[in-house]
């Protein structure tokens, strides 16, 4: 499925001074989806860590002290992987139940520049914490619904995408193309965007 956030993601991958990636976004936009995709297709290795799913079994590694080279060697030995810092990507998924994690981003960010880190979440902002937050340690995304160019290159026509391309730089459409750009409108309607 074609994402046009994979771009920004694939950019901010090779930045000099990359920091903590945070996605945030409304639920079941695809968050989950797009970065494990882009961890499977752009690193060695992809760690994937559910904070909502799995909350008390990482909990731990985020009291007291948040040591970055701690928390690394104790996400290796919970998930059997050893993690290189210099070629896996780390996901932290729903990072928000566990405030402390966002706030272990920042020392992420200061000790291992090397590792690429990322972290998704629905509820940003709005869950309250005591912790600190990262600020100027982290670099964030928005991810959205699908928009309807995105539908249109995963609906699989690529003659009605052309069109509606040509459409849109000419101000003018054909009326059998307006038609169906209409139905496939009436549908991603429908669907409402959500991948």
């Amino acid at each position: 499925m074609y994402r046009s956030a994979i771009e920004f993601f694939n950019k901010w991958k090779v930045k000099e001074d990359r920091k903590p990636l945070i996605v945030r976004g409304a639920r079941q936009v695809g968050k989950t989806w797009l970065l494990k995709e882009f961890g499977a297709s752009q690193f060695k290795t992809c760690h994937y860590f559910d904070f909502e799913k799995e909350k008390n079994k990482f909990l731990p590694l985020f009291n007291g002290d948040l040591d970055p080279q701690k928390i690394i060697g104790g996400l290796s030995l919970l998930s059997n992987k050893q993690i290189d810092i210099q070629n896996d990507l780390i996901i932290f998924d729903e990072v928000q139940n566990i405030p402390r994690a966002l706030t272990a981003l920042k020392y992420f960010y200061e000790e291992m520049p090397g590792l690429a880190i990322c972290s998704a979440g629905s509820l940003l902002g709005i869950i309250l914490s005591d912790e600190s937050f990262p600020v100027g340690k982290v670099e964030f995304y928005t991810l959205c619904a699908m928009n309807f160019e995105e539908f249109l290159v995963n609906y699989g026509n690529r003659f009605l995408y052309d069109a509606y391309l040509e459409a849109c730089k000419n101000n003018f459409v054909e009326e059998v193309v307006h038609e169906k750009l209409l139905t496939v409108l009436k549908e991603y309607y429908v669907v409402g965007g959500l991948p």
